[in-house]
């Protein structure tokens, strides 16, 4: 594989999201700003640009539980996504890594450069492609296409924090908590702008994703008021704030009921009404490619989310050769089980409705499969010493992913603790379809969105207080879902599948569903497949329940490029694994590599595997 340079490109790469100036005007403004960055130190400059980005994000910081004295007043206000709130940030994220770019010219420590040199790539990722104008800045996944969509976006994900993350504790937080609800109808109004923009500019979300979008967007205004979840979230936190009467908590809730009812409901169908429209006007074309500009917008997906310098057709072939090389494997164990007729993904779609592992479709039945996974993480812990020298200290929990968003939502996932460890990381699991949860996949499914996964390396990622704030969130792609794939062999090597061949299936699965994944991805955003290629190949390559890889197919199409990180990601860990491995020989420490990857934080690749050379360099 090719060295990855994510560092270098974003210097050199012209792809922030500002306005563009005479060539002189350019000249003037760097040696000015070159002038005061000069007068800067290092702390300085990040700090300012560190709080710059809060500002922007009120939402994130309320899901950090960010201490309002440092980083300001932030929890009666909801982020700006209109056209020029999202171009407000994208300006000063790019003035911000220019800031930080000209700190390299300084006679910096190799600690203070790394810091630097990662903060500026996070600058440039928050940016996004100046060349394409669709979209929203989202704080998990950089620059996003489409501002409405079946997966995410601020009508997704504002609502979970309001529900889940706002903390109700005083009546100040329960004031704020309705000045957020009340501004939620301004967000609304906000995205419907953005919608607008982007579809005068062309953009329009393909077609064959609006029946799920507005599925979503139906079933959000569903219940009557009173029993929306903002609204019964906010009554159930309520009960347990001191000080407040029974007559005070009736009167919040019935205001948060009628906000509901006569302010958000309203705008909810408004964007309805918009999106029935645009579904009539909305292109056929699936691949990212058929939109203005979108060629070289997945070209810069594949740079920032899978921190890659290849070319499209290099990682396609790449996904080719590693779901040839896992389905050999596959195919080995199940016909050591007795499995021998038809091709690998027929003999795994059997499985995946074979009654030895299915739950029951029922209230009992998914509280079993939450049960396992709970007993799984358990052990996980217990044997865990053995490979990290390292543990979070950050509870994690199993919960099941909300009815009212899991048409549209991931078969799992994992959200972080609090910054200040008060609220545990989160590992959410889809139970819509329990066909598509056989239990000998479940186990692989922890160990990458739970332990040793995302919580291992979030939660500790988090821990590390003296690399600042920006890095202990930092959204880095590849290396983040490439450690989660990565667990997912830890796992095995930890003993996790002994005797449990079918257990190792699920494993090698997962890991070829990973490796179709950079088949598919590229085939939709590069060689312009259609949606049935890409999902007759992924159902061929990974022997998933259909409604598994329709869902998923249609995840790819709203999220270009985010799918290649995990696989480039683990590849590339085992690269430098393998490496350190033959270069030590005995001297050689799994739970000293370990440390090594996960304590310096998520960081770009190049970065990575500097670390491990000057590791090896320094153990030999």
């Amino acid at each position: 594989m090719k060295r990855y340079s994510l560092v270098a490109l974003a210097v050199v790469a012209t792809l922030a999201g500002c306005t563009p100036q005479q060539p002189n005007q350019n000249q003037e403004k760097k040696v000015e700003q070159l002038a005061q960055d000069q007068t800067l130190s290092v702390d300085q400059v990040v700090e300012q640009y560190t709080k710059t980005f809060i500002q922007h994000e009120p939402a994130l910081a309320t899901s950090l539980k960010l201490d309002p004295a440092q980083y300001g007043e932030y929890a009666n206000r909801l982020p700006d996504y209109s056209v020029a709130g999202m171009q407000a940030l994208q300006n000063d994220m790019n003035r911000s890594a220019e800031q930080l770019s000209n700190l390299l010219s300084q006679n910096l420590t190799p600690e203070q450069r790394m810091h630097v040199s990662v903060n500026e790539v996070i600058a440039r990722y928050y940016a996004g492609d100046a060349k394409f104008s669709g979209g929203y800045i989202d704080t998990w996944g950089g620059h996003l296409p489409y501002i409405v969509n079946q997966l995410a976006g601020p009508l997704v994900d504002i609502p979970t924090v309001l529900k889940d993350q706002h903390e109700i504790s005083s009546i100040k937080d329960a004031k704020d908590y309705l000045t957020r609800l009340d501004g939620f109808a301004l967000l609304i109004e906000q995205v419907r702008e953005k919608v607008a923009d982007d579809a005068k500019h062309g953009i329009v979300l393909p077609k064959v994703l609006f029946g799920n979008t507005l599925g979503y967007l139906n079933n959000f205004k569903a219940p009557s008021s009173q029993e929306h979840p903002l609204v019964t979230s906010f009554a159930s936190r309520l009960e347990g704030v001191e000080g407040v009467s029974p007559e005070e908590r009736a009167a919040f809730v019935s205001q948060a009921a009628k906000l509901v009812q006569d302010k958000i409901y309203p705008a909810f169908e408004k964007v309805i009404a918009d999106m029935q429209v645009l579904e009539t006007k909305a292109p056929e074309d699936v691949g990212i490619w058929a939109q203005p500009n979108g060629a070289e917008f997945y070209q810069h997906e594949i740079t920032y989310l899978a921190d890659s310098t290849m070319t499209a057709e290099e990682i396609h072939q790449i996904g080719l050769d590693e779901v040839t090389r896992i389905n050999k494997r596959m195919d080995e164990i199940l016909k050591a089980n007795g499995l021998t007729e038809g091709s690998v993904s027929e003999r795994m779609q059997k499985l995946n409705y074979d009654p030895r592992f299915i739950y029951e479709d029922n209230d009992e039945g998914r509280e079993k499969l939450l049960t396992f996974l709970r007993g799984e993480i358990e052990t996980v812990n217990k044997k865990a010493p053995n490979f990290f020298s390292t543990l979070p200290t950050q509870q994690v929990e199993v919960r099941r992913i909300p009815k009212a968003v899991e048409a549209g939502a991931p078969g799992g996932y994992y959200n972080g603790p609090s910054l200040d460890g008060s609220r545990p990381g989160v590992f959410a699991i889809n139970l819509k379809d329990m066909n598509a949860v056989p239990s000998f996949t479940l186990k692989t499914l922890t160990y990458h969105e739970a332990v040793p996964g995302h919580h291992f390396q979030i939660a500790l990622n988090m821990l590390q207080t003296e690399i600042g704030l920006m890095r202990q969130n930092a959204s880095f792609n590849a290396f983040i879902e490439g450690w989660a794939l990565y667990s997912e062999l830890v796992a095995y090597e930890m003993g996790m599948y002994e005797n449990d061949p079918f257990g190792d299936l699920g494993r090698l699965q997962a890991e070829a569903y990973r490796a179709a994944r950079l088949v598919v991805d590229t085939g939709l955003h590069f060689k312009k497949w259609t949606r049935q290629q890409a999902i007759d190949y992924f159902a061929e390559a990974t022997g998933s329940a259909m409604s598994d890889v329709t869902a998923a197919i249609d995840r790819y199409i709203a999220w270009p490029g985010q799918a290649l990180g995990y696989k480039l990601g683990m590849l590339k860990f085992l690269e430098l694994r393998a490496k350190a491995q033959n270069a030590l020989g005995d001297k050689f420490d799994i739970k000293a590599f370990h440390d090594l990857i996960l304590l310096k934080g998520a960081r770009p690749m190049s970065i990575v595997e500097d670390d491990v050379n000057q590791w090896i360099a320094a153990t030999k």
